[in-house]
């Protein structure tokens, strides 16, 4: 029987370090899962982080029938994830990190689940084109689902652009993902799973059954619209959405500002 808190332990220290960890040995139900990820998430609220919203994960037909799940993924973020849009992210922070294109929602009011596609529309503050830095702390990039569950699921570090108004449709507008002025990743909102506003549904359905309700001011990630492209020091990562705007960020080094 596995030990969930040692397992959110050494899942904690591994985020912490910047050091890659094997994976799980022991196989967990999705709910243990999810449980090795709250108390993962409780270690960094008692070191003074605060949630301040969830992404969505696995938001793509194509990545459930890949992962043999019939249900998305959600993970928690933090304060301590926030990235200041055209900022500069340190690479040693991170194992192996990519980077995916996103549709971020702010809520002006509590949203709790189950709802429907007019109610969570009706709560939104704003929207945002977002890049979210996902982290998978197991060696090799290699995870089960319930591994990278119980990692947060891979949730690391996220920018967000300019919020717009919500009634900006988003429901298919186009996204260039450039690194270094290459367009690498060229796709839809679409993508995610027909809009976006679907995955606002069902993350106040899941975060409502964890007992998290989604809450005014929190930041809900839609999901990546196209594949992650890997990071590397020096890069320059660029988002232009559609009637959104553009996010982006660099990466720098820890090393190459000690040398």
């Amino acid at each position: 029987m596995a030990d969930l808190q040692s397992l959110a332990e050494r899942l904690d220290e591994a985020q912490r370090l910047a050091r890659a960890t094997p994976q799980l040995e022991d196989a967990l139900s999705i709910l243990d899962a999810y449980q090795v990820q709250r108390a993962l998430l409780e270690r960094r609220y008692a070191r003074g982080e605060r949630r301040v919203g969830i992404k969505m994960g696995f938001t793509s037909r194509a990545k459930m029938v890949q992962m043999g799940v019939s249900e998305m993924i959600w993970g928690r973020l933090t304060d301590g994830m926030m990235v200041e849009e055209g900022g500069a992210v340190d690479f040693d922070r991170y194992v192996h990190p990519r980077v995916e294109p996103e549709i971020a929602f702010i809520l002006k009011r509590d949203l709790p689940g189950p709802v429907t596609l007019a109610g969570a529309a009706a709560a939104v503050e704003a929207i945002a084109p977002a890049l979210e830095i996902i982290d998978s702390r197991y060696k090799d990039f290699r995870f089960s689902v319930t591994d990278v569950v119980a990692d947060n699921s891979s949730s690391s570090s996220f920018v967000v652009g300019p919020w717009s108004a919500p009634s900006t449709d988003v429901s298919n507008v186009g996204m260039i993902m450039s690194v270094n002025g290459e367009p690498r990743q060229i796709g839809s909102s679409a993508a995610i799973l027909g809009s976006p506003l679907r995955s606002l549904v069902a993350a106040a359905r899941l975060a409502s059954q964890a007992g998290e309700p989604l809450k005014a001011g929190d930041v809900i990630l839609a999901g990546g619209a196209t594949a992650a492209e890997a990071l590397s020091p020096g890069d320059h990562i660029r988002l232009e959405v559609q009637g959104l705007g553009i996010a982006e960020f660099t990466v720098g080094r820890t090393q190459e500002a000690l040398d």
